[in-house]
């Protein structure tokens, strides 16, 4: 019998399975990384673009998407953290996520996603390095790790300085 998967915007009721999730596949270092900064001011827990897999009713995979400004400039999302539950990696539960989020953002009108990940990986996805200098996080970043997909063509040359969250209320910081 083939397994149900689901593929579903993530909510609060997701928080502590994808803590969970996240602690199996990343471990406790995960909160030193520099993205984690940039969330710490969202607007929201769960931007409208967080998703979760489950598999026969186990979640196994979680994206989210933070809505940040860059240089002050709106319109644009950062992508991470992406994990998948070491038991079921490399099986394209991931990349499955990131593509229909991805779809949904252009739909929505977001110009720009911004991570911090493995080109090799996020090529496939159609994510390319920002050019050196062009967007400062708030914490040290390998420039060469630095990625950007234009979901509006020619979109990233209009984003440029310093990535903030977008401030609001406060987010939820284990998604």
């Amino acid at each position: 019998m083939s397994p149900s998967v689901i593929i579903r915007p993530a909510g609060p009721d997701d928080s502590a399975a994808v803590a969970d999730l996240h602690e199996r596949a990343m471990g406790p270092g995960r909160f030193a990384r520099t993205a984690y900064r940039v969330r710490e001011g969202a607007r929201r827990a769960f931007s409208p673009f967080c998703r979760v897999c489950l598999i026969d009713g186990r979640l196994v995979a979680a994206v989210r998407f933070t809505e940040v400004a860059v240089g002050g400039t709106e319109g644009a999302l950062l992508l991470g953290p992406l994990a998948v539950d070491p038991a079921f990696a490399n099986r394209g539960h991931g990349r499955r996520l990131v593509a229909g989020a991805l779809e949904d953002a252009r739909a929505a009108g977001i110009a720009v996603v911004v991570l911090v990940g493995d080109a090799p990986y996020y090529s496939r996805l159609g994510f390319r390095r920002v050019p050196r200098g062009q967007i400062a996080l708030p914490g040290p970043v390998d420039p060469d790790r630095l990625l950007a997909a234009e979901l509006i063509p020619g979109a990233l040359a209009g984003f440029a300085g310093r990535m903030t969250g977008q401030s609001g209320q406060s987010a939820f910081h284990a998604m």
